[in-house]
Protein backbone atom coordinates (compact mmCIF):
# COMPACT_ATOMS: atom_id res chain seq x y z
CA UNK A 1 0.00 0.00 0.00
CA UNK A 2 1.21 3.85 -0.70
CA UNK A 3 2.52 5.63 1.92
CA UNK A 4 -0.34 8.26 3.34
CA UNK A 5 -0.44 10.19 5.85
CA UNK A 6 -2.80 9.54 9.26
CA UNK A 7 -3.98 12.01 11.55
CA UNK A 8 -4.52 10.63 15.18
CA UNK A 9 -6.83 12.10 17.90
CA UNK A 10 -7.04 11.13 21.51
CA UNK A 11 -3.44 10.30 21.17
CA UNK A 12 -2.24 10.62 24.50
CA UNK A 13 -5.05 8.04 25.83
CA UNK A 14 -4.14 4.19 26.00
CA UNK A 15 -5.68 3.53 22.27
CA UNK A 16 -4.03 6.33 21.17
CA UNK A 17 -0.71 5.88 22.67
CA UNK A 18 -0.76 1.81 21.43
CA UNK A 19 -2.54 2.88 17.82
CA UNK A 20 0.55 5.07 17.17
CA UNK A 21 3.13 2.50 18.60
CA UNK A 22 2.35 -0.07 16.36
CA UNK A 23 1.63 2.17 12.92
CA UNK A 24 5.15 3.65 13.95
CA UNK A 25 6.73 0.33 14.44
CA UNK A 26 5.05 -2.11 11.41
CA UNK A 27 4.25 0.75 8.78
CA UNK A 28 5.62 3.94 6.83
CA UNK A 29 2.76 6.18 7.44
CA UNK A 30 3.74 9.52 8.51
CA UNK A 31 1.79 10.81 11.85
CA UNK A 32 0.36 13.66 13.19
CA UNK A 33 -0.49 13.27 16.78
CA UNK A 34 -3.14 15.09 18.32
CA UNK A 35 -4.61 15.25 22.09
CA UNK A 36 -6.45 18.07 24.28
CA UNK A 37 -3.39 18.18 26.15
CA UNK A 38 -0.38 20.93 25.22
CA UNK A 39 1.91 18.41 25.10
CA UNK A 40 2.13 14.34 23.86
CA UNK A 41 2.58 11.93 26.80
CA UNK A 42 4.41 9.70 24.22
CA UNK A 43 8.72 10.16 23.45
CA UNK A 44 8.39 10.12 20.12
CA UNK A 45 9.41 12.04 16.85
CA UNK A 46 6.07 12.92 15.84
CA UNK A 47 4.57 16.70 15.07
CA UNK A 48 1.66 16.88 17.89
CA UNK A 49 -1.06 19.10 17.80
CA UNK A 50 -3.49 20.41 20.49
CA UNK A 51 -6.94 19.87 19.48
CA UNK A 52 -10.14 19.69 21.39
CA UNK A 53 -12.28 17.94 19.43
CA UNK A 54 -15.23 19.47 20.76
CA UNK A 55 -14.26 22.49 18.78
CA UNK A 56 -15.77 22.56 15.17
CA UNK A 57 -13.34 25.14 13.94
CA UNK A 58 -10.14 23.61 15.46
CA UNK A 59 -11.21 20.32 14.06
CA UNK A 60 -11.22 21.88 10.92
CA UNK A 61 -8.27 24.05 10.79
CA UNK A 62 -6.44 20.43 12.28
CA UNK A 63 -7.70 19.13 9.60
CA UNK A 64 -7.08 21.24 6.69
CA UNK A 65 -3.25 21.45 7.66
CA UNK A 66 -2.57 18.39 8.85
CA UNK A 67 -4.07 16.94 5.30
CA UNK A 68 -4.47 13.45 6.20
CA UNK A 69 -5.43 10.32 4.21
CA UNK A 70 -6.68 8.91 6.96
CA UNK A 71 -8.21 9.98 10.39
CA UNK A 72 -8.13 7.62 13.48
CA UNK A 73 -10.14 9.10 16.14
CA UNK A 74 -9.09 7.86 19.50
CA UNK A 75 -10.59 10.31 21.69
CA UNK A 76 -14.15 9.67 23.17
CA UNK A 77 -15.75 10.10 26.91
CA UNK A 78 -15.59 6.15 28.06
CA UNK A 79 -16.65 7.24 31.55
CA UNK A 80 -20.00 5.07 31.69
CA UNK A 81 -21.35 6.27 34.88
CA UNK A 82 -19.98 9.73 33.52
CA UNK A 83 -21.88 9.55 30.51
CA UNK A 84 -25.31 8.60 32.49
CA UNK A 85 -24.90 11.80 34.91
CA UNK A 86 -23.12 14.15 32.35
CA UNK A 87 -25.30 13.82 29.26
CA UNK A 88 -24.46 17.29 27.66
CA UNK A 89 -20.60 17.03 28.20
CA UNK A 90 -20.86 13.06 26.56
CA UNK A 91 -22.71 14.03 23.62
CA UNK A 92 -20.20 16.86 22.78
CA UNK A 93 -17.33 14.87 22.66
CA UNK A 94 -19.02 11.25 21.60
CA UNK A 95 -21.24 12.83 18.99
CA UNK A 96 -20.99 16.03 18.13
CA UNK A 97 -16.64 15.67 17.45
CA UNK A 98 -17.40 13.01 14.80
CA UNK A 99 -19.68 15.15 12.73
CA UNK A 100 -17.10 17.69 13.21
CA UNK A 101 -14.60 15.10 11.76
CA UNK A 102 -16.96 14.34 9.47
CA UNK A 103 -17.25 18.08 8.15
CA UNK A 104 -13.35 18.31 8.47
CA UNK A 105 -12.74 14.71 6.41
CA UNK A 106 -15.11 16.20 3.66
CA UNK A 107 -13.14 18.34 1.81
CA UNK A 108 -9.74 16.53 2.94
CA UNK A 109 -11.13 13.18 1.19
CA UNK A 110 -9.85 11.75 3.93
CA UNK A 111 -10.95 8.39 5.27
CA UNK A 112 -11.82 8.26 9.41
CA UNK A 113 -11.59 5.58 11.20
CA UNK A 114 -13.53 5.25 14.28
CA UNK A 115 -13.81 3.49 17.34
CA UNK A 116 -17.15 1.59 19.02
CA UNK A 117 -18.38 -0.27 21.64
CA UNK A 118 -20.44 -3.34 22.73
CA UNK A 119 -22.61 -1.12 24.30
CA UNK A 120 -24.75 -0.15 21.22
CA UNK A 121 -26.82 -3.55 22.46
CA UNK A 122 -28.52 -4.19 25.22
CA UNK A 123 -26.42 -7.83 26.21
CA UNK A 124 -29.70 -9.96 25.89
CA UNK A 125 -28.61 -12.38 23.54
CA UNK A 126 -24.73 -12.02 22.97
CA UNK A 127 -21.99 -12.67 22.03
CA UNK A 128 -23.20 -10.52 19.01
CA UNK A 129 -21.34 -10.04 14.98
CA UNK A 130 -21.60 -7.00 13.11
CA UNK A 131 -24.73 -7.30 11.91
CA UNK A 132 -26.50 -7.36 15.06
CA UNK A 133 -29.36 -5.08 15.53
CA UNK A 134 -28.33 -2.17 18.10
CA UNK A 135 -30.22 -1.31 20.79
CA UNK A 136 -28.26 0.98 23.50
CA UNK A 137 -29.63 0.78 27.21
CA UNK A 138 -27.38 3.53 28.42
CA UNK A 139 -26.65 6.71 27.48
CA UNK A 140 -22.92 6.00 26.83
CA UNK A 141 -24.36 3.17 24.21
CA UNK A 142 -26.55 5.52 22.54
CA UNK A 143 -23.89 8.55 21.98
CA UNK A 144 -21.30 5.31 20.45
CA UNK A 145 -24.23 4.53 17.93
CA UNK A 146 -25.39 8.27 17.27
CA UNK A 147 -21.64 8.59 16.16
CA UNK A 148 -21.78 5.21 14.20
CA UNK A 149 -25.04 6.02 12.74
CA UNK A 150 -23.57 9.97 11.70
CA UNK A 151 -20.24 7.99 9.86
CA UNK A 152 -22.74 5.67 8.21
CA UNK A 153 -24.74 7.76 6.61
CA UNK A 154 -21.97 10.82 5.88
CA UNK A 155 -21.00 9.72 2.60
CA UNK A 156 -17.48 9.62 3.61
CA UNK A 157 -15.13 6.47 3.98
CA UNK A 158 -15.32 5.17 6.91
CA UNK A 159 -14.97 2.52 8.91
CA UNK A 160 -16.30 1.60 12.58
CA UNK A 161 -14.37 -1.05 15.12
CA UNK A 162 -16.14 -2.26 17.62
CA UNK A 163 -14.24 -3.34 20.87
CA UNK A 164 -15.16 -3.47 24.75
CA UNK A 165 -13.73 -4.12 27.93
CA UNK A 166 -10.06 -2.51 27.12
CA UNK A 167 -7.09 -2.65 29.25
CA UNK A 168 -3.46 -2.33 29.15
CA UNK A 169 -0.46 -0.30 30.15
CA UNK A 170 0.23 3.22 29.13
CA UNK A 171 1.83 6.40 29.68
CA UNK A 172 0.07 8.76 32.13
CA UNK A 173 -3.19 7.26 31.26
CA UNK A 174 -6.38 6.51 34.04
CA UNK A 175 -7.17 3.31 35.62
CA UNK A 176 -8.78 0.11 33.12
CA UNK A 177 -10.17 -2.67 34.69
CA UNK A 178 -6.66 -4.72 34.93
CA UNK A 179 -4.51 -2.17 35.97
CA UNK A 180 -7.22 -1.59 38.47
CA UNK A 181 -7.16 -4.84 39.65
CA UNK A 182 -3.39 -5.51 40.06
CA UNK A 183 -3.31 -1.86 41.83
CA UNK A 184 -5.97 -3.08 44.32
CA UNK A 185 -4.67 -7.30 44.90
CA UNK A 186 -1.05 -6.49 45.00
CA UNK A 187 -1.96 -3.65 48.24
CA UNK A 188 -3.56 -6.88 49.77
CA UNK A 189 -7.01 -5.24 49.55
CA UNK A 190 -10.62 -6.52 49.04
CA UNK A 191 -12.43 -6.11 46.03
CA UNK A 192 -15.87 -6.88 44.81
CA UNK A 193 -16.42 -8.52 41.37
CA UNK A 194 -19.09 -9.19 39.70
CA UNK A 195 -20.12 -12.71 38.04
CA UNK A 196 -22.69 -11.64 35.60
CA UNK A 197 -21.09 -10.04 33.39
CA UNK A 198 -20.18 -12.12 30.24
CA UNK A 199 -17.85 -10.19 27.27
CA UNK A 200 -13.92 -10.17 25.62
CA UNK A 201 -11.73 -8.42 27.74
CA UNK A 202 -9.30 -7.09 25.13
CA UNK A 203 -5.23 -5.99 25.52
CA UNK A 204 -5.36 -2.74 23.88
CA UNK A 205 -1.85 -4.22 21.73
CA UNK A 206 -4.52 -6.37 19.81
CA UNK A 207 -6.90 -3.47 19.15
CA UNK A 208 -3.89 -1.55 17.75
CA UNK A 209 -2.80 -4.34 15.41
CA UNK A 210 -6.38 -5.05 14.30
CA UNK A 211 -6.91 -1.42 13.28
CA UNK A 212 -3.45 -1.46 11.83
CA UNK A 213 -4.62 -4.15 9.57
CA UNK A 214 -7.48 -2.59 8.97
CA UNK A 215 -6.12 0.69 7.52
CA UNK A 216 -3.64 -1.69 5.40
CA UNK A 217 -6.56 -3.96 4.04
CA UNK A 218 -8.31 -0.29 2.84
CA UNK A 219 -11.61 -2.09 4.52
CA UNK A 220 -14.87 -0.03 5.11
CA UNK A 221 -17.86 -1.12 7.46
CA UNK A 222 -17.89 -2.32 10.47
CA UNK A 223 -15.62 -4.66 12.29
CA UNK A 224 -15.45 -6.56 15.77
CA UNK A 225 -11.74 -6.33 17.29
CA UNK A 226 -12.18 -7.75 20.79
CA UNK A 227 -10.33 -10.47 23.05
CA UNK A 228 -10.33 -13.73 21.49
CA UNK A 229 -11.65 -15.28 24.84
CA UNK A 230 -15.58 -14.79 26.08
CA UNK A 231 -15.57 -14.88 29.91
CA UNK A 232 -17.00 -13.12 32.98
CA UNK A 233 -15.48 -10.76 34.37
CA UNK A 234 -15.11 -12.32 37.53
CA UNK A 235 -13.36 -15.27 35.42
CA UNK A 236 -10.96 -12.71 33.73
CA UNK A 237 -9.95 -11.60 37.47
CA UNK A 238 -9.22 -15.33 38.39
CA UNK A 239 -7.03 -15.32 35.81
CA UNK A 240 -5.01 -12.28 35.92
CA UNK A 241 -4.74 -13.65 40.13
CA UNK A 242 -2.76 -17.11 38.09
CA UNK A 243 -0.90 -14.58 35.89
CA UNK A 244 0.18 -12.17 38.61
CA UNK A 245 0.17 -14.59 41.76
CA UNK A 246 -2.24 -12.99 43.67
CA UNK A 247 -4.67 -14.01 46.23
CA UNK A 248 -8.18 -14.98 45.32
CA UNK A 249 -9.53 -15.26 48.91
CA UNK A 250 -9.60 -10.89 48.82
CA UNK A 251 -12.03 -11.29 45.47
CA UNK A 252 -15.84 -11.21 46.77
CA UNK A 253 -18.35 -12.56 44.09
CA UNK A 254 -21.26 -10.12 42.97
CA UNK A 255 -24.05 -9.29 41.02
CA UNK A 256 -24.25 -6.10 39.02
CA UNK A 257 -27.01 -5.09 40.73
CA UNK A 258 -24.93 -4.93 43.64
CA UNK A 259 -23.57 -1.96 42.59
CA UNK A 260 -26.15 0.67 42.06
CA UNK A 261 -24.33 2.08 39.25
CA UNK A 262 -26.05 4.88 37.71
CA UNK A 263 -25.82 3.11 34.02
CA UNK A 264 -26.82 -0.32 33.15
CA UNK A 265 -24.69 -2.56 31.74
CA UNK A 266 -25.28 -5.34 28.74
CA UNK A 267 -24.88 -7.87 30.87
CA UNK A 268 -24.50 -11.25 27.87
CA UNK A 269 -22.13 -9.73 25.66
CA UNK A 270 -19.17 -10.43 23.48
CA UNK A 271 -18.48 -9.89 20.47
CA UNK A 272 -17.47 -12.47 17.26
CA UNK A 273 -14.06 -11.45 15.68
CA UNK A 274 -14.80 -14.43 12.73
CA UNK A 275 -15.21 -10.89 9.96
CA UNK A 276 -11.93 -9.54 11.18
CA UNK A 277 -10.48 -12.59 11.97
CA UNK A 278 -11.07 -13.63 7.92
CA UNK A 279 -10.61 -10.44 6.25
CA UNK A 280 -7.71 -8.97 7.90
CA UNK A 281 -5.88 -11.76 8.68
CA UNK A 282 -6.43 -10.48 12.97
CA UNK A 283 -5.64 -13.09 15.72
CA UNK A 284 -6.14 -12.26 19.28
CA UNK A 285 -4.88 -13.58 22.16
CA UNK A 286 -6.53 -15.37 24.45
CA UNK A 287 -6.57 -13.90 28.31
CA UNK A 288 -3.79 -15.52 29.76
CA UNK A 289 -1.36 -14.62 27.16
CA UNK A 290 -2.67 -11.24 27.01
CA UNK A 291 -2.21 -10.69 30.72
CA UNK A 292 1.35 -12.47 30.67
CA UNK A 293 2.38 -9.48 28.26
CA UNK A 294 0.41 -6.94 30.48
CA UNK A 295 2.68 -8.32 33.50
CA UNK A 296 5.81 -8.27 31.38
CA UNK A 297 4.59 -4.44 30.44
CA UNK A 298 4.33 -3.26 33.64
CA UNK A 299 7.55 -4.52 34.95
CA UNK A 300 6.19 -7.57 37.53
Amino acid sequence: MKKGRILITGSNGLLGQAVVSIITRESDFELVLSSVEEKSNININQEYIQLDITSKEKVKKTVADAAPDIIVNCAAYTDVDGCETERELSWRLNVDAVKHLIIAARPAGAKIVHFSTDYVFDGKNGPYDETAIPNPISFYGRTKLAAENALLSSGIKNAIIRTMVLYGAGSKVKPNFATWLVNKLSAGERINIVDDQIGNSTIVDDLAYGTLKLIEAEKEGIYNIAGRDIESRLDFTFKLCDVFGYKKELIKTIKTRDLNQPAPRPLNSGLITLKAQSELGFEPMGTVESLQLLKYQLGY
